[in-house]
């Protein structure tokens, strides 16, 4: 009532939640994988569309968070180069 969200906001979309948690959430419920048994006889056991997601949402999220290091990295790495430079033609 007294909130700035409106009541549709409160609960979480997938993007917002955190995938490891999700990943281990579905993995603590059991629902990671499901067994079938192959022609063979042998038993197969197969990850679940959700649990794949997850770790793709996973994959995603790292990858992203390693672009804007890679980033932060290029761009110290130019400005100590610079400072070098600097340095080495004010002597």
């Amino acid at each position: 009532m007294y909130s700035n969200k409106s009541l549709n906001s409160t609960t979480q979309s997938s993007s917002d939640k955190n995938p490891n948690r999700v990943a281990g959430g579905l993995k603590a419920q059991g629902v990671d994988t499901f067994e079938m048994l192959g022609e063979d006889g042998a038993i197969q056991r197969i990850p679940t569309h959700a649990y794949v997601q997850s770790l793709e949402e996973q994959i995603r999220k790292q990858r992203a968070a390693m672009t804007v290091l890679e980033r932060k990295l290029a761009r110290h790495t130019k400005s100590l180069e610079s400072l070098e430079t600097f340095i080495r033609t004010s002597r």
